[in-house]
């Protein structure tokens, strides 16, 4: 996997990173360091008794360390546990004992959480601290890349464990995904290449953090691997901040979140902002609005194009480079990827129906199961098909149409309603800044549709409105699907990824209609 990085270091003085963060500072590493920072740095970890096959938690933010840290573990054999900066210590604790793992590298800014999860993991062996630490007992991370060992790196195989992102479930405690080394190859083909479309000549710009499954998808494997340029931005997500920094950088290529694609949407003076390097925009996490395609394509000249991936695979469905873009659509099965729309039983549905996104176990984008846990990996399958938890239709020409999570799927009076087609009818109205839709309880319909709705600054809430949002709905999707119940909302509750947590307003919805007379 890090062959694909190091064999850019030939070209001398090519720029790996470039690192910027919220006061202005600003850092730039080359190929070059960065393979010699790395090799040094897995040295440092085998010469402190790390061996291959021991699991190394890393808890740092958007920082150049990141990468390093992340190529010398893998480069030492280890299998490398993503954690985001804003787990807290329940989260920390739970990583480190399920995994057993032998090691931490985390932010001196988590010190104190990593210090008490550590102290219940007998497992761990060692924490290497970035910056500056109270407490003491830890290895500054700078000592492993001054370490003049003369260890012997491993050889890894393909079907050696690479990564163990842990993902949250429906019941019990995170699930330890494993993917091997071998993973990237397939991965590198198709995301990469054929749907963010990196050339070694590109700025990339891939906002995810490090600690999520995307972070490693594309800023590390997809850019890094293609000799890309890197851009990184340590800083709070502000949509003019974005698209400065898009201009001053001169962003040929951007992979971002459809929430960060909605906020910069929303910006005003979109046309003072001159964006004409990029050529290249990709969106993942949740399907994106068409209102938001049509203004970048209107004010940018760019399509930016839909991507469907989970922690459990990398790029199953998307609308790659070269064919048609049709708006609101995830796209067709990528490149080696067996994917399906299927029912209860097992079986493939004829276009137009919805049901389960199903991926074939044979897929090469497929994780190799969830660690020590056999159980829940038999469980995320029916018959050969992985189930993804969401659902869609397929239609004639085989592109898929997301639905929404199975537990998302609004059953109203008989009918079938996917929140996402309300959702994006609400967004395009022009008072709205982002809406969540959910089912909520009825004694007549079953459930009845429920919007949550965030206004733009300086519009008030009002039963006018409220009239209005429902009437433009019924004109934009079907009369049956307008939302019954609208509640004006100062934010939506997300994830630390950017997802809006539905199961939150769901379980706000149940509670509330059982308490009421």
């Amino acid at each position: 996997m890090t062959q694909d990085i190091d064999r850019h270091a030939i070209k001398s003085g090519k720029i790996a990173l470039r690192w910027e963060n919220e006061t202005g500072e600003k850092r730039t590493l080359t190929y070059e360091q960065l393979k010699e920072d790395s090799d040094r740095m897995a040295r440092g970890f085998i010469t402190q008794g790390l061996k291959k096959g021991d699991r190394v938690m890393v808890l740092l933010p958007r920082i150049p360390e990141a990468h390093t840290v992340y190529m010398g573990a893998l480069k030492a054999g280890l299998a490398v546990l993503p954690g985001s900066e804003m787990l807290q210590l329940a989260d920390i604790q739970y990583r480190l004992r399920h995994s057993e793992a032998k090691a931490v590298v985390f932010d001196a800014a988590l010190e104190e959480r990593v210090f008490y999860a550590m102290k219940n993991c007998p497992s761990v062996e060692a924490g290497f601290i970035h910056g500056q630490g109270r407490m003491g007992g830890f290895l500054p991370l700078e000592v492993l890349r001054e370490i003049d060992g003369v260890a012997q790196l491993p050889v890894t195989q393909s079907d050696d464990v690479a990564f163990i992102s842990y993902t949250s479930g429906t019941t019990g405690g995170p699930k330890g995904v494993i993917h091997q080394h071998g993973w990237a190859i397939p991965h590198q083909a198709v995301a990469a290449k054929e749907w963010m479309d990196v050339r070694e000549k590109d700025t990339v710009w891939a906002t995810a953090g490090p600690g999520w499954a995307k972070w490693v998808w594309s800023p590390f494997i997809s850019s890094l691997g293609s000799g890309a340029e890197t851009f990184v931005y340590q800083g709070r997500f502000q949509p003019d901040k974005y698209l400065t920094l898009m201009e001053k950088y001169r962003v040929n290529v951007l992979c971002c979140t459809p929430t960060e694609y909605r906020m910069m949407a929303k910006v005003d003076g979109l046309d003072r902002y001159d964006l004409s390097a990029l050529r290249s925009a990709v969106s993942a996490g949740e399907p994106l609005n068409r209102e938001v395609i049509d203004i970048f394509r209107r004010h940018f000249g760019v399509e930016v194009r839909d991507g469907y991936g989970q922690t459990e695979n990398t790029l199953l469905i998307a609308t790659v480079k070269g064919i048609e873009v049709k708006a609101g659509s995830m796209g067709r099965p990528t490149t080696g990827n067996r994917v399906a729309i299927i029912d209860r039983e097992g079986n493939t549905v004829p276009p137009g129906v919805v049901g389960d996104i199903a991926v074939h176990k044979d897929a090469p984008a497929l994780f190799k199961g969830y660690y020590r846990d056999p159980e829940r990996t038999l469980q995320a399958f029916r018959g050969d098909w992985y189930l993804t938890g969401d659902q869609a239709r397929r239609d004639e020409d085989g592109y898929f149409w997301f639905e929404g999570r199975s537990d998302d799927i609004i059953i109203s009076a008989g009918y079938t309603i996917g929140p996402f087609e309300v959702e994006d009818a609400i967004v395009k109205h022009g008072d709205v800044q982002e809406c969540a839709v959910v089912a909520s309880p009825d004694a007549i319909r079953g459930a009845i549709v429920k919007a949550f709705v965030v206004l733009k600054a300086g519009r008030p809430p009002s039963k006018e409105l409220v009239t209005a949002l429902q009437e433009h709905v019924k004109r934009e999707t079907a009369p049956y699907k307008y939302p019954r119940e609208i509640e004006f909302v100062t934010d939506l509750p997300k994830t630390t990824s950017g997802k809006i947590r539905r199961v939150e307003l769901r379980a706000k919805e149940e509670k509330r209609k059982k308490s009421a007379p």
